[in-house]
């Protein structure tokens, strides 16, 4: 199993070295080949305007697109970047392998403060410490959703500030107070992240240090290449990995992801998933194949999904191992 993490991880990284050099060496090659005088200033500046239409039409239909398809399946990337005010509830409903049948509450508000030119946001949510690191251990695969705890373990209060340029970069800081009966523990988290075209596909890195009282300081380091494959289709290949200081370990997750829109009201998803760790050794803990049918119920704040699941836990030999997931997701926004 190593050896085939191993080969994973090589393959990734030769896949997005070679992205990179085709995009650089037909820039080199035309420069070593162009001969004759310069082009007037003048004429240089009309040809590159010329060409910012066509290329803002494509972004904006793309990034509207990838936007739409986040919002729509209740992405953290969308909850995390988005600047409207909204308060999330998740009932979610499992049954599987673990052998228990449970449900899983989970919460977030952000609320945006009518202060300091609306940069300053106002965050409630349960265990924040499942909404910032990857848990290799978890059966959710989404990370905005719950995992094993059937009632949350606390409930946390912070002040975001937040700054960012469309559709570029993103930048926040979080500092707040995690309730947990009478007792209060401090935690600070910033994140960061940023986009850049690369010809058809889109990467987005998005990095995340954080100190929590209960289980220390980390970060967690997360990178998206996406494409759309038709005007209904994306495709997102995910890296994402957390360190931990106390444990001093990597969890990572290595996603393929096709969101498939059907119609207004309806949308697929199809995930590919290998987990693992890098202590006591880098090994495979988990490989997931699951699907995901999402239905928005009522207007554009009630959803349900149902996520059919394959596991092959190493703790089980890696026998398949099958979930069934059922999730109610209630939005209070500006969306009526």
């Amino acid at each position: 199993m190593r050896m085939v993490l191993r080969s994973a991880l090589f393959f990734g990284l030769t896949a997005r070295l070679s992205l990179c050099a085709a995009f650089l060496v037909p820039l080199l090659a035309y420069g070593e080949e162009f001969v004759g005088p310069p082009l007037p200033p003048s004429i240089v500046v009309e040809m590159m305007n010329a060409l910012d239409k066509p290329r803002d039409y494509v972004s904006e239909k793309f990034v509207n697109f990838v936007s739409g398809v986040d919002r729509f399946f209740g992405d953290d990337r969308h909850y995390q970047e988005a600047n409207d005010s909204v308060l999330q509830l998740d009932v979610v409903r499992m049954f599987g392998y673990t052998g228990e049948h449970r449900f899983v509450l989970s919460a977030r508000a952000n609320v945006r403060l009518p202060i300091a030119e609306q940069k300053l946001h106002l965050l409630i949510e349960t265990d924040p410490e499942q909404n910032t690191v990857t848990d290799s251990k978890q059966t959710q695969l989404q990370p905005q959703t719950p995992t094993q705890q059937a009632t949350p373990q606390g409930l946390a209060a912070a002040l975001r500030y937040v700054k960012a340029e469309a559709e570029r970069w993103h930048l926040s800081a979080d500092a707040g107070l995690k309730f947990r009966g009478i007792k209060t523990e401090p935690f600070v988290r910033t994140r960061a992240s940023l986009e850049a075209p690369m010809g058809e596909w889109r990467a987005k890195l998005a990095e995340t240090v954080f100190w929590f009282n209960s289980i220390g300081t980390g970060e967690t380091t997360q990178l998206d290449f996406e494409r759309t494959l038709s005007e209904t289709v994306l495709l997102r290949a995910t890296s994402n990995a957390t360190w931990l200081h106390e444990t001093q370990n990597f969890d990572m997750r290595q996603d393929l992801t096709v969101f498939h829109q059907l119609d207004e009201r309806t949308a697929l998803l199809y995930q590919a998933s290998v987990i693992g760790v890098s202590r006591p050794q880098v090994q495979v803990m988990d490989y997931v194949l699951l699907m995901s049918y999402r239905y928005r119920l009522h207007r554009e704040w009630m959803y349900f999904d149902v996520s059919p699941q394959l596991h092959f836990p190493r703790e089980r030999n890696f026998r398949a191992s099958p979930l069934l997931s059922m999730r109610l997701e209630i939005l209070f926004d500006e969306s009526k």
